[in-house]
């Protein structure tokens, strides 16, 4: 089965009409450190993205992650 997060990660890229290399290269420009299409995509695979790093990507892709409390009655 493949990670969940990989796919979300490549729906929400592709919606943007861009490509996991350039998603890349865009954290590397925001964060001042090196990201490859291969070092993203291994992480996306082996689902060992941080929370700061799927921040990053919600961010560049302008998203919001909400958290929705599943407990509460609406």
């Amino acid at each position: 089965m493949k990670n969940p997060i990989l796919n979300e990660i490549k729906n929400l890229v592709a919606d943007r009409d861009l490509t996991l290399t350039k998603l890349a290269q865009m954290m590397s420009d925001k964060l001042g450190r090196k990201y490859s299409l291969a070092s993203l995509s291994q992480k996306l695979r082996n689902g060992t993205i941080s929370y700061r790093e799927v921040l990053l990507i919600s961010e560049i892709l302008n998203y919001k992650i909400i958290f929705y409390d599943l407990n509460k009655k609406h």
